[in-house]
């Protein structure tokens, strides 16, 4: 017996003692006892008794597939393929590396902490270590790259929706693609996309997501401390990343499905009602500079519609400019 299965087994009686004959399967007591040595390194605290048996106290509130598969149930596409590191350089990098050498349609990557993660811009993404969900996907749609802009918006919908379903409250959505809880930044979210480049068809599309999940004040550095903030921060309380990962996984996994069905109406919605822009003034920065208007509407494909002093309206798109409003930062 594995200790995968001596997990399993000691889930299926979690609160009571099973007994080391039940658990051994055949198994000498020496090789139960390993198993059961190896789960408590990994965090897992066990109970023994002499007579009683075995005993699951408490799990780890960590980001293996143990435990995020423990939460997470059947998908379709996404997360059928798990693979969970405690360190990495960027999940992102990691799964643009393994998109190369054929890794499957859905491929997940979930990291307990990064030393080079990366947000939109080349800016960088600070991975604390046990804090946050650090987490990419490898998509391989059949689709055409104009029908895949909205993504990261997408995204953003998928990350409010699975905070709600984890932990009861919706972040807001700051155009195009941050989610906010208490007027912060709460997670970042870069999308990469690769062509072929004589046919201009989709090779891979890699969404990564970082939510702030357990950081304190303190975990952040200086010049983000005042923008940033955690689920924890914020509910005053800590959050299961595993189970937090899980929810993500099966949301991005409904996305997916939709995208490629071309049914979005529902996350254009949802965007609409959760975006903290909108009848905001906000400063728009680009090349030629700022501009104060009124964001007054999301179009058809997650644009900004905004409104200038003389009342003339236009769209703005993201990657054209950056948008400054009530929070105090840019994208």
């Amino acid at each position: 017996m594995s200790r995968e299965s001596i997990l399993a087994l000691l889930r299926a009686h979690e609160g009571t003692f099973v007994s080391g004959e039940e658990i051994s399967g055949g198994l000498s007591r020496t090789a139960v006892w390993k198993a059961v040595d190896a789960l408590r390194r990994d965090g897992y605290v066990i109970e023994a008794r002499t007579g009683l048996g075995y005993r699951l106290v408490s799990s780890p509130d960590a980001l293996t597939e143990l435990e995020i598969r423990r939460f997470l149930g059947q998908t379709a596409v996404v997360g059928r393929e798990l693979r969970c590191f405690d360190e990495i350089d960027s999940t992102n990098t990691y799964a643009k590396q393994i998109a190369l050498s054929g890794a499957a349609d859905g491929t997940v990557v979930v990291a307990n902490c990064q030393t080079a993660g990366r947000g939109r811009m080349d800016r960088s993404f600070q991975s604390p270590r046990d804090k946050g969900v650090y987490l990419s996907v490898l998509l391989r749609p059949e689709l055409p790259p104009d029908r895949l802009l909205s993504v990261t918006a997408l995204a953003g919908v998928a990350v409010c929706r699975t905070v709600e379903r984890v932990c009861g409250v919706c972040p807001g959505l700051k155009w195009p693609n941050d989610p906010v809880l208490g007027k912060k930044k709460l997670c970042g979210i870069l999308t990469e996309l690769a062509l072929e480049g004589e046919t201009g068809r989709v090779q891979s599309l890699v969404l990564g997501i970082g939510i702030n999940v357990l950081q304190t004040r303190k975990d952040f550095p200086p010049e983000v401390a005042e923008m940033a903030t955690s689920l924890a921060m914020e509910l005053g309380r800590p959050v299961s990343r595993p189970a937090l990962a899980a929810a993500l996984i099966q949301e991005l996994d409904q996305l997916y499905a939709d995208l490629k069905a071309g049914d979005l109406s529902a996350y254009l919605s949802a965007y609409r009602r959760d975006c903290v822009n909108l009848g905001r003034t906000v400063q728009l920065i680009g090349p030629e500079g700022r501009e104060t208007v009124t964001a007054v509407d999301i179009d058809q494909d997650f644009g900004l519609v905004v409104r200038d002093a003389d009342g003339a309206e236009k769209t703005v798109r993201s990657g054209e400019v950056s948008v400054r409003g009530m929070y105090g930062y840019v994208e």
